[in-house]
């Protein structure tokens, strides 16, 4: 099990723990060793500003991950059981069985049965170690999985049975629904985690999913300095979004970013878009005008080059 901290609900542990011995296999909990999943998220917002501060992004970063950016499933789970395993089975061919089907998501409707998996032991490793992704229930529906727990006597998470959640993640998920997040915040123990993320949410101006604020799931339950802060929050988040809007599209992120100079007056709409989003978040303006920002440029260009 990969224990994500005080992303998870306080009784997943335990949890883990009674299905474990009921099936009477061997348990380990492995962790990110840089931290929990809160602390991903809020490092990765100050590495965003340290970066937009130094005009090395041309747009602020947000803390959040998302479905086109799973970090949160990388990082904090596999790239912590995949290395665990191929170091304590090693030389031995794994296979790794997931739970993942078909029916829940777009993204997963074609997953295939079985797959080799060289992210932690690569093909012609000297220990010879092989790992595989093995995918049995791919084709089963969402009421099979439950008929399957009823049949076999496997407890349901309180999740479910407490909550009516559709799914179990995280306490809160940007993936989830907004039925399963207000599920989530009916839960007495996950009141301080949904705090804790909506004050990240005020603090960095970008909402924990894309279209959907998280204060908005439950907002009686936020202390009142917090409602104003996420009010707030809002009107920046529009003005961060329009101000970036306004930049010149034609020097947006792409790989390899910058892709050229800007010209002197696109220069300048970069200087005056950046301004109000480095005072929001208390950065240094170290470029504040065109010819600055266009010699910034220059720089990266030069050191892209180099390496």
């Amino acid at each position: 099990h990969a224990d994500l901290g005080r992303a998870e609900w306080d009784s997943t542990p335990a949890m883990v723990e009674r299905l474990a011995a009921l099936a009477d296999l061997p348990l380990c909990v492995v962790r990110r060793n840089a931290g929990d999943l809160f602390d991903r998220w809020a490092q990765r917002f100050e590495n965003g500003k340290r970066r937009y501060e130094a005009l090395e992004t041309y747009n602020l970063i947000g803390p959040w991950s998302s479905a086109s950016l799973r970090f949160c499933t990388s990082e904090a789970k596999a790239h912590v059981i995949g290395p665990h395993l191929a170091r304590t089975l090693r030389g031995e061919t794994i296979i790794n069985v997931l739970g993942i089907r078909r029916d829940e998501s777009t993204a997963r409707s074609k997953a295939p049965e079985w797959k080799a998996d060289t992210r932690y032991a690569g093909a012609g490793n000297a220990h010879g170690t092989r790992m595989m992704l093995w995918h049995p229930i791919v084709e089963w529906t969402t009421a099979e999985v439950f008929a399957a727990h009823r049949h076999l006597g496997i407890p349901l998470h309180e999740a479910y049975t407490c909550y009516s959640s559709s799914r179990l993640s995280c306490r809160f998920c940007v993936l989830q629904s907004i039925a399963d997040a207000r599920a989530s915040a009916n839960a007495p123990a996950n009141h301080d985690a949904l705090i804790h993320l909506c004050d990240l949410e005020a603090t960095s101006t970008f909402s924990f999913q894309p279209a959907r604020w998280l204060a908005d799931t439950a907002p009686d339950l936020l202390p009142p300095d917090l409602q104003i802060r996420i009010a707030a929050a809002k009107i920046d988040a529009q003005r961060r979004r329009e101000a970036e809007g306004a930049m010149p599209k034609g020097l947006r992120y792409v790989r390899g970013w910058p892709p050229r100079l800007p010209t002197l007056p696109e220069a300048a709409a970069i200087a005056e878009a950046r301004a109000p989003i480095l005072a929001r978040h208390q950065l240094a303006n170290r470029f504040p005008t065109a010819r600055a920002v266009r010699d910034r440029f220059a720089d990266l260009i030069a050191q892209r080059r180099a390496a």
